[in-house]
């Protein structure tokens, strides 16, 4: 799952009716970093009450010397006209330069990379959003992180994490100190560690994770590309038949029906929810079992792999490699309209829209024989193309499918006795399990200087902490309210985190915070949110839509398509979105009879559903 915060940078500036980068702060002695650059950058180190104001220590992020590349040609007509430099319309706009294809992204912001961008701030870089990054291993077919840096000829040095995460979840008779699990890199510890919580579910708890690993084998040995490219799937099927065969056994289950197949005890099923639900946002049974299976054993094959430098150089190099091979990067490229043209359907007198462009806000016009969104399908269908025009399909996918939650998000620098003594980066913190999917129940918490420690100056650490959160509780706010309403907030997270970083409030020396309004206004996604979440039990993955829509030429990517939220889902989700394109275009080999075979056959058991 993709979790951010979104106050990025030193150059943006504030709206004038709240403040986008927040003056949230935190009661403390000595509001100072011993840091000498910090006094050149900012000119004072101070005040005496509140942590240190935004305005007087944002350090600039890009940085002054690098060119922001704010145009590309509009004299052409592109392969691909990307809307969006997120994770997937980057991994797609990469898959598909390394074919050769001519492509131009165009992003709103001033950085690649959406909600897995970083900023900087008093000499601290934090991560715009989650830092636990998998995909980034070596072996294997679903590094898809790796392979996607790979073909543009890039790479990033990583550093492995010994846990996925610890929980820290809520008391009860059989645990009066509170739940507390470690998920450790190494399978068989987790397992260990898990069973000894629970003794009598040894063999339940094996039996389940072990069903994740069929899951996740399978995938494994597959080249990952298009689902809905039936060549590909049937050159598959010759190759490794039995692990299609265990996929195709899987597509329709949830999480939840399987867990309960082996495990009985009901706090341990509540474990399994919170499992799905760090990543999905939901419980286990609206989780599909396809997405559990990549997710609980990749941390265990490839592990949780820490890019040195920040999360954000994953986009910056990403964006790097596809200039260097061809393609164009545009920032600043703020799209207001997708184009549609009439054409012919099938040879006949019916008429099809077809999208042939996008139009900015400045005027520019770039054309293309795609079209690929890298908005939420909400942004895309009813903002850049307007509801009148909205498909059936689409229309039944709202029924399914609502809104996931934004975040509130906290970035704060520490002095380092706060960390002392911890290991691990990623923990969450729960103490009611009837609150799991409400505002402000979880608690997710990444302290990723403890991996790579050049992401704070010395003497310090970097603590991100975030929660789930709905825009509506912010929308309406006076200036004043808003500001107030972020520091109680504030108050509120970090009294909670003292569970988990005692001393924490008297080690604070910078603070910023950012609502679902923040979200919505630096990543351009509708109330903040993070794709879509199910409204009723889904159809396993078979539920959620794929990258082709009904518009020809349109296609979507990122966490409004399968495999949903994630950095390493959204990647996916741009080398299947690739390979379709490449196949449309005449890029790649394909059956047209059969892919519109296929094409009504997908569409017709996902609007079913």
């Amino acid at each position: 799952m993709q979790l951010a915060n979104a106050a990025f940078s030193a150059t943006s500036r504030a709206p004038t009716s709240c403040s986008a980068l927040p003056r949230s702060s935190a009661p403390l002695r000595h509001a100072v970093l011993p840091h000498q650059n910090l006094v050149a950058e900012t000119g004072r180190l101070q005040p005496k009450h509140r942590s240190l104001k935004p305005e007087a220590t944002k350090t600039p992020y890009p940085p002054p010397s690098r060119v922001i590349q704010t145009d590309a040609p509009t004299d052409v007509e592109y392969d691909a006209v990307i809307v969006g430099g997120g994770m997937g319309g980057l991994a797609t706009a990469a898959q598909l330069v390394a074919k050769g294809a001519k492509v131009v992204v165009l992003e709103k912001y001033l950085l690649p990379g959406g909600s897995a961008a970083h900023f900087k701030r008093a000499g601290f870089t934090f991560d715009v959003g989650s830092s636990m990054m998998f995909g980034m291993g070596q072996e294997g077919t679903t590094n898809l992180i790796t392979k996607c840096l790979q073909a543009v000829g890039r790479q990033l040095p990583t550093v492995p994490d010994p846990t996925q995460v610890v929980y820290h979840l809520p008391k009860s008779e059989r645990f009066p100190q509170g739940l507390h699990v470690s998920v450790w890199r190494r399978y068989e510890a987790f397992l260990t560690e898990l069973g000894e919580r629970f003794p009598h579910e040894r063999a339940g708890i094996r039996a389940f994770y072990d069903e994740c690993w069929k899951v996740f084998n399978s995938l494994n040995v597959l080249e990952l590309k298009s689902l809905e490219e039936p060549r590909y799937l049937l050159g598959q099927f010759a190759v490794q038949p039995l692990a299609c065969l265990t996929l195709a056994s899987m597509v329709a289950a949830n999480t939840g029906e399987v867990a309960r197949r082996h495990i009985k005890d009901p706090e341990l099923l509540r474990f399994i929810d919170i499992e799905c639900f760090i990543w999905s946002t939901v419980s286990a049974d609206l989780t599909p079992m396809i997405n559990s299976g990549m997710v609980f054993c990749d941390r265990h094959f490839g592990g949780i792999n820490y890019p040195v430098g920040g999360v954000g150089r994953i986009g910056e190099e990403l964006a790097e490699g596809i200039i260097e091979h061809g393609g164009h990067v545009a920032y600043k490229a703020h799209v207001k309209e997708i184009l549609l043209a009439e054409e012919a359907a099938g040879g006949g007198e019916q008429r099809q829209q077809r999208a042939v462009g996008v139009r900015l806000a400045d005027g520019r016009v770039f054309r293309g024989k795609t079209v690929i969104s890298n908005a939420t399908r909400w942004d895309t269908f009813e903002g850049l193309i307007g509801e009148d025009k909205l498909p059936t399909s689409e229309k039944l996918f709202r029924q399914r499918y609502k809104k996931s939650p934004s975040f509130f998000s906290l970035h704060m620098g520490v002095r380092a006795e706060v960390l002392r003594g911890l290991s691990d980066c990623h923990h969450i913190l729960l103490e009611d399990w009837g609150k799991m999917e409400d505002a402000r129940g979880v608690v997710f918490l990444s302290l990723p200087s403890l991996l790579d420690p050049s992401l704070a100056p010395p003497g310090y650490h970097v603590v991100h902490a975030f929660t789930p959160d709905w825009i509506d509780n912010w929308q309406d706010l006076s200036p004043s309210e808003y500001e107030a309403a972020k520091e109680a907030v504030s108050d509120q997270l970090c009294e909670r985190l003292e569970a988990v970083l005692p001393g924490l409030r008297e080690g604070i020396v910078f603070r910023e915070a950012g609502t679902p309004r923040t979200h919505r206004r630096y990543l351009s996604r509708v109330d903040g949110s993070y794709g879509p979440i199910p409204s009723r039990r889904p159809l396993g993955m078979l539920s959620m839509p794929l990258n082709t829509t009904d518009i020809r030429g349109l296609y979507c990517v990122g966490d409004s398509t399968f495999p949903g939220q994630g950095v390493n889902a959204v990647v996916f989700s741009g080398f299947g979105c690739a390979h379709r394109v490449l196949c449309d275009l005449g890029r790649e080999p394909t059956w047209p009879l059969l892919d519109q075979a296929y094409g009504r056959l997908l569409a017709a058991v996902r609007n079913a559903s």
